[in-house]
C-alpha cells in the first residue's frame, strides 16, 4: 500500500512541467491510480537560471540534471522526468535511464518574425539559436545570415523574437507541439534537411539503480521503439565525446526488426561537415550508433575536434 506520494522531479519551465505531467498521466492510466498517489517536485537547476552565456561555457548538459539528480540519489525523489536531448552520456553512479515515453515529433521549427522559411531571410538578417548543432546547421544552409546566442524558455524566446531582437528562432517541434503551441512554427524543417539533435522529442525517466518498486512502476510506460532509437543515437555522441561544445546531429528509428541511422558532425561554423547513414538489425542498436561515431572520428581527424572549446 502506498501511503505517501511518489515525488516526481522536474525543472520548472512551462514545457518540463508539460513533460512531467504527461509522465504521470501515463502512469496514472497504465497502473488505474489517482492523481494524488504522485508528487510533482519542481527543482531550479543551474542551467535555468543562468541564461546569459552558452552552456559550454558554464559546464555543459549536467546543469540541467544536477540538482534532480542529487534529490534522487539522496532518496528524497523517487524519480525524474527529463528531456532526452539535455541528458549527458554518463549518468552519476547509482542512476539510470530506465523509461522512455513514445517519441514525438523528432523535427526542428523554425519561427519567423516577418518570413515564414529559413530561405526567405534576407542578406544580413539575425536569427537566435542557443544550441551549437543548430548554430552550426543554419551557417551552413545560410553563411549570409547573423546567429546568436538565445536562452530561455520557449516563451522567452518567442517574446524576444515578437520584440525584434532577433528576425527569427528554431525550437524543437515537440516541444512546441507538448506546450499546444506548434502553430506558431512558420516552417518545420525535414529530418534530411536539418538532422535534429540525438534524443530530440524523446522524454526519458531516470531513477536510482536496482530500485525494483520504481522499476516496476514505470516498466508499463516504456515506449520500447523509442528506447532503442535513443540508445543508438546516445552511442552515436558518447563515442564522439558529444557534450553541449560540439556540434553533432543524429537521428535513429526502428523498423519491425531493424534500425536506419543518420549521423552528422560540423565545425561550429558550419563550414565543414561529415556525416554516415547506416542500418542494421536493432539488437545491434548501440553497436551501430557506437560504429557510426568512431567512422565519423576517423574520417574526420583529429585536427577536427581542436576548436570544439
Amino acid at each position: 500500500m502506498q501511503t505517501k506520494p511518489l515525488r516526481i522531479g522536474t525543472r520548472g519551465s512551462p514545457l518540463a512541467l508539460a513533460q512531467a505531467h504527461e509522465a504521470r498521466d501515463r502512469l496514472m492510466a497504465a497502473h488505474g491510480l489517482s492523481e494524488d498517489i504522485f508528487e510533482i517536485v519542481v527543482l531550479s537547476t543551474k542551467g535555468d537560471r543562468i541564461t546569459d552565456r552558452p552552456l559550454s561555457a558554464i559546464g555543459g548538459k549536467g546543469l540541467f540534471t544536477e540538482e534532480l539528480e542529487a534529490q534522487l540519489l539522496s532518496g528524497e525523489l523517487d524519480f525524474a522526468v527529463h528531456s532526452s536531448k539535455d541528458m549527458p552520456t554518463t549518468l552519476p553512479d547509482g542512476l539510470e535511464l530506465s523509461t522512455f515515453l513514445p517519441r514525438a515529433d523528432p523535427r526542428d521549427a523554425f519561427i519567423g518574425r516577418d518570413v515564414k522559411k529559413l530561405a526567405d531571410l534576407p542578406e544580413g538578417a539575425v536569427v537566435g539559436s542557443s544550441s551549437l548543432r543548430r548554430q552550426a546547421l543554419i551557417r551552413r544552409l545560410r553563411p549570409d545570415i547573423e546567429v546568436v546566442l538565445f536562452r530561455g524558455s520557449v516563451q522567452t524566446r518567442l517574446r524576444k523574437l515578437a520584440d525584434g531582437v532577433v528576425d527569427g528562432t528554431f525550437l524543437a517541434n515537440a516541444g512546441l507541439k507538448r506546450l499546444g503551441m506548434d502553430d506558431v512554427a512558420t516552417e518545420v524543417l525535414s529530418v534530411r534537411d536539418f538532422l535534429p539533435a540525438p534524443a530530440q522529442g524523446a522524454i526519458c525517466i531516470e531513477q536510482r539503480s536496482g530500485d525494483q518498486r520504481i522499476g516496476d512502476l514505470l516498466a508499463p510506460v516504456n515506449d520500447e521503439d523509442t528506447a532503442i532509437a535513443v540508445s543508438c543515437e546516445r552511442a552515436f555522441l558518447a563515442a564522439l565525446d558529444g557534450s553541449c561544445r560540439t556540434p553533432i546531429a543524429a537521428y535513429a528509428r526502428c523498423f519491425n526488426e531493424r534500425i536506419s541511422f543518420s549521423g552528422m558532425i560540423l565545425t561550429p561554423d558550419g563550414a565543414t561537415a561529415h556525416d554516415i547513414v547506416t542500418d542494421g538489425m536493432r539488437a545491434e542498436a548501440r553497436k551501430i550508433g557506437h560504429w557510426a561515431g568512431e567512422q565519423l572520428k576517423k574520417r574526420a581527424g583529429p585536427g577536427f575536434f581542436e576548436d570544439w572549446t
